[in-house]
């Protein structure tokens, strides 16, 4: 864990785009043996929303990218660098971020990706907050960008109920007198279960995930790395005043409450109209925490996620 030195960093702008395309879990019905009520108890999933025909995960990156320039009142000119956290891109050579750099004119910006599970989004944010408090960068253009469509195994109940595409974006910038500010990060991963969610191994590569194990893991291993991060933060998880979280099932967010003792209600809960976007996940929560008005003024905000690896990652943010 890292104590957040150097220039102070604040978020100066978040934006999201969610594609118009829906599925309802009425409509796993007729595809699938399953049933609105099953999914909804075991995920408190209700909807999901995918990409269009010839919409790429580029397309939502941009867009949500424009949504958090506007927000924040910058041009793309005055961004240095583009970070893409994604784990379905269209290609992996070039990097999306590069795509997505020259899509939305971001001339002077270096650009590249994160794969790292649904706690890409929150390892992007780690790193463009570290080059911008030591000086590298002014303004960091941070996404998160899935289009699972592609590689959701349809025949697959367990998984392919879960994820939805989207994309968030937030932009970070060198924070002034009084302004928010980020105090603490850390990521970390236990490498040993890295067959617990894959993606690849075929053509085209498809979604494969060990349901019960990646449920047992996160039980197990969040609630202490979430508490021991606070601890050497210097706070109390029940001194948070938000929490945004990557929305992957609805049982795992109520049972980390319960063992951090924080109140349910200390979070924004979209997991029902997206499902899990992955590295999207985080930053559309962020965005929507923030337009709603739910992250105010000198309030202690915790981010929290984890993902395929299996990867988590925490950071601390004094708004």
């Amino acid at each position: 864990m890292a104590i957040i030195k150097g220039i102070p960093v604040r978020i100066a702008g978040t934006g999201k785009y969610i594609p118009e395309k829906v599925m309802t879990n009425a409509d796993f019905e007729k595809i699938m043996e399953t049933s609105d009520e099953w999914i909804r108890e075991r995920t408190g999933i209700k909807e999901r929303h995918f990409a269009a025909e010839g919409e790429s995960c580029c397309d939502l990156a941009a867009k949500a990218a424009l949504a958090a320039l506007d927000d924040a009142g910058m041009a793309p000119g005055e961004i240095d660098a583009v970070i893409v956290s994604t784990n379905s891109p269209e290609t992996l050579c070039p990097c999306s971020a590069a795509t997505v750099q020259g899509t939305i004119g971001a001339a002077k910006a270096g650009a590249f990706d994160v794969i790292s599970g649904c706690t890409g989004s929150l390892t992007a944010m780690l790193s463009a907050i570290s080059c911008i408090s030591c000086g590298v960068w002014e303004n960091a253009l941070v996404i998160g960008a899935e289009s699972f469509g592609s590689v959701i195994d349809w025949t697959d109940r367990n998984s392919a109920i879960l994820f939805g595409d989207g994309a968030g974006a937030c932009v970070l910038s060198r924070s002034t007198a009084g302004g928010g500010r980020f105090i603490s990060g850390e990521i970390t991963a236990d490498g040993t279960k890295h067959d617990l969610i894959t993606i690849g191994g075929g053509n085209p590569a498809k979604l494969r995930m060990k349901g019960q194990e990646v449920f047992r893991f996160v039980n197990a291993a969040l609630p202490p790395f979430i508490k021991n991060f606070c601890k050497e933060s210097g706070t109390d998880p029940r001194d948070i005043d938000f929490w945004v979280l990557h929305q992957a099932n609805i049982r795992i967010t109520e049972s980390l409450f319960r063992r951090l003792g924080v109140p349910q209600g200390r979070t924004l809960a979209n997991l029902e109209k997206y499902g899990n976007t992955s590295a999207a996940s985080l930053m559309i929560n962020l965005d929507e925490a923030m337009k709603a008005g739910r992250i105010k003024a000198g309030e202690k905000i915790a981010f929290a996620a984890f993902g395929a690896g299996m990867t988590l990652g925490a950071l601390l943010y004094s708004a």
